[in-house]
């Protein structure tokens, strides 16, 4: 048996107690099955020879017996997240909505970094006027900068469009607040504020809140890498560093 005979027949075992499409009967050992490039290749008839015995499937929805919501309050939903993200090597810092000026002044300095780069929303374009961020940081707002001048800053700061608990993954999609796919993936170090009614706890509930058609970035921690043995790097496809600050209305400001 092929390689190729090998995958059709394992489809066709899986198909064999699904619902997907019209009902058909899949071929017997003996038959031969459709070239790759014919119209039925894609098709369930591309069953292979391992589907013998005339399994029939039929039509209907596909099943989803799967997770689609987790059953956690708010506060679990922010500790799993933060957990998540630390376990990935990110840092969270908890603030609430008054102290996000102070938070990022504290994520900079500790960093830093005094020249950052920011989507052109205008949320993100004014924080140089925030409470608590220090004189000397100089705010840019991407205009279309280029890859050379984008390595060049310190950082990059965003908002997100959703995070996901479970997972500890923060989305981006382009938004205003947000920034195309460069101004995050290129800067090395990336702090991100997150605010609480952002967090939901699993994938098919951040795909509810997405626009498909939007170019999405999935974001679990910083970027990293392993060769082929196995050793380590951070900072190959994107920022080397990720902070999270996430804003909690209700916290006591500290």
């Amino acid at each position: 048996m092929t390689a190729r005979d090998e995958i059709l027949a394992r489809i066709g075992r899986a198909l064999a107690d699904t619902t997907l499409g019209p009902t058909h009967t899949a071929p017997a050992a003996d038959q031969t099955v459709p070239d790759a490039a014919g119209p039925d290749a894609a098709g369930p008839d591309a069953a292979g020879p391992d589907a013998a015995g005339g399994a029939e499937v039929t039509g209907g929805e596909i099943p989803r017996h799967y997770r689609t919501h987790a059953d956690l309050d708010r506060a679990h939903l922010l500790d799993l997240l933060a957990e998540r993200l630390e376990d990935y090597g990110s840092t969270v810092r908890r603030s609430a909505p008054d102290r996000v000026g102070a938070a990022v002044a504290e994520a900079l300095g500790r960093r830093g970094a005094t020249r950052i780069v920011v989507p052109p929303g205008p949320d993100l374009a004014g924080l140089a006027g925030l409470p608590g961020l220090p004189d000397g940081i100089e705010i840019i707002a991407d205009d279309g900068l280029s890859p050379a001048a984008l390595d060049a800053v310190d950082g990059v700061i965003t908002a997100a469009a959703v995070a996901i608990a479970e997972t500890g993954t923060i989305v981006l999609d382009s938004s205003p607040t947000q920034g195309r796919r460069a101004l995050s993936l290129v800067p090395d170090y990336h702090l991100c504020i997150l605010h609480a009614d952002q967090v939901v706890g699993l994938v098919p509930e951040a795909l509810a809140r997405l626009t498909p058609g939007r170019p999405l970035t999935w974001i679990s921690g910083p970027s990293a890498t392993s060769d082929i043995e196995l050793d380590r790097v951070q900072g190959v496809h994107g920022p080397r560093t990720l902070e999270v600050i996430l804003v909690e209305p209700g916290r006591p400001g500290r």
